[in-house]
């Protein structure tokens, strides 16, 4: 679990008075066995619609062409297989206070800017997300720019201030930043009233890569992208029939958050503020990563699964003091080799049976009361969970880190309970307040190179 950021508490008041008042590496051709493999993926699979119908749009920036689409300024296009920008000649130099050290330094500067991008459906909110590496020395800022559908512009929001580590600044979202129009909300650009029926029509994305003066080395960023969507406010959503994700189970290693409970106060405090953290560990090894010995030198010894630990420092954001950021962590994903990490959101329970039938865990954001979910125990404002399996009945395999130990970490839900929990935008709390809930946000994570089906799996929801 994890506390309710300020985006989520803040917008559910609003939704309250509201209410009173693709790009991606190309895949592996596929031969006539894949094809036959990808019909069966796809006919009649519930909840896996036509994406141009859908109201969730992602779009990134990974491919060389996709660079050089964009404006430089003092970078330049890195080729290889993961293609990226980085810095060539600084065109600038700042002055950076951290606001969490107070400490003032100097640091080179140059930029580039997206190409401007027009979902399919004008949106409500955006979420923007970042694949970078950030030797010592080097960080870097993203930012987004909305045009509204009247006409008019947005700021430039910064959408995080990011380094993998956290010697040179702490890594950081930026509170206080709204137009009257809309506002940024930790890691998520939203619309102030949806009522009024204004949206996102289109928006651009700012990377400003930073070193220290003098330095020969530079952060490289090999994917710019942003989810844009716009959820219609729902309550529960109708049950899905169970379809091709049915009796398949992902091996998928079992953490429990709670035997963290009171380590590391300077990173929350393990315990339920590290669901986000523990996830997306336990889907890093999935994929055969993990973190060094050297990695995991400065964690208590005398500590269970430390690489949690690690998880945990590096997804913490200082301006919400948590590890709860959801493009923090998807970035974190991304500093294993060869891995990509993702934000989006997923359209029902049919996508993500697409995902587990092609060996791709998703960890998904939800909200619920302990009397919504049979067999959980508990509620909570925000948790995190990976999805790693259906059963033969089409019910949801679970690995939640709000177990008390790693052995109790499987579970099984009810697959009408999840959906709903998951895919609703609006739920009332015990005492009766109306709050917001995330419509489908979930971390996904998977190598550089997919395999045939597990690239079809990505394209079809929109991701590759």
């Amino acid at each position: 679990m994890t506390r309710p950021t300020p985006r989520r508490t803040v917008l559910a008041a609003a939704i309250a008075a509201a209410t009173a008042a693709a790009t991606a590496p190309r895949a592996l051709a596929a031969s006539d066995a894949d094809a036959c493999d990808l019909a069966d993926d796809v006919v009649g699979m519930p909840g896996a619609h036509d994406g141009d119908a859908a109201p969730v749009d992602y779009r990134a920036w990974t491919r060389w062409a996709d660079w050089h689409r964009g404006r430089g300024s003092g970078t330049c296009v890195v080729p290889g297989p993961r293609p990226g920008v980085a810095i060539l000649r600084p065109t600038g130099t700042i002055e950076y206070t951290d606001p969490h050290t107070r400490i003032t330094a100097p640091w080179e500067t140059a930029t580039w800017t997206s190409p401007e991008h027009t979902p399919r459906h004008p949106a409500t909110e955006i979420v923007a997300s970042w694949n970078a590496r950030t030797p010592p020395g080097t960080w870097i800022q993203v930012e987004l720019r909305a045009a509204y559908t009247d006409g008019s512009r947005s700021p430039w929001y910064v959408m995080g201030r990011w380094a993998s580590g956290d010697a040179d600044i702490r890594r950081t979202s930026v509170d206080d930043q709204s137009d009257g129009r809309s506002s940024v909300w930790t890691d998520t650009l939203s619309v102030d009233d949806p009522a009024s029926g204004l949206r996102l029509a289109s928006y651009r994305l700012r990377l400003t890569l930073l070193r220290t003066p003098g330095s020969r080395v530079t952060p490289t960023v090999w994917r710019l992208g942003a989810m844009a969507s716009d959820i219609p406010d729902r309550f529960t959503v109708p049950a899905s029939v169970p379809g091709v994700g049915r009796g398949i189970e992902l091996p998928v290693p079992r953490y429990s958050q709670e035997i963290h409970k009171g380590q590391y106060p300077q990173y929350d405090n393990g315990g339920e503020a590290w669901c986000s953290p523990t996830g997306s560990q336990m889907v890093i090894e999935y994929w055969g990563r993990e973190p060094t010995a050297a990695d995991l030198a400065w964690v208590d010894p005398s500590y269970a699964d430390p690489q949690v630990d690690h998880a945990a420092r590096q997804t913490y954001d200082s301006q919400y003091e948590g590890c709860g950021n959801w493009p923090f962590n998807a970035a974190y994903a991304a500093t294993y080799r060869d891995m990509v990490g993702v934000i989006t959101r997923l359209r029902g329970m049919g996508d993500v049976e697409l995902l587990i039938r092609a060996g791709i865990p998703v960890i998904t954001s939800q909200s619920f009361l302990a009397t919504e979910l049979d067999g959980a125990g508990y509620g909570t404002s925000g948790h995190l969970m990976c999805v790693i399996g259906f059963t033969a009945d089409g019910d949801v395999i679970a690995n939640d880190p709000a177990s008390p130990d790693d052995a109790s970490v499987r579970r099984v839900y009810k697959r009408a309970q999840f959906e709903t929990i998951w895919l609703r935008t609006k739920r009332y709390t015990a005492d009766g307040q109306l709050r917001s809930g995330t419509g489908g946000v979930c971390y996904l994570y998977w190598p550089l190179r997919p395999s045939g089906r597990q690239a079809r799996a990505l394209q079809r929801i929109g991701v590759l």
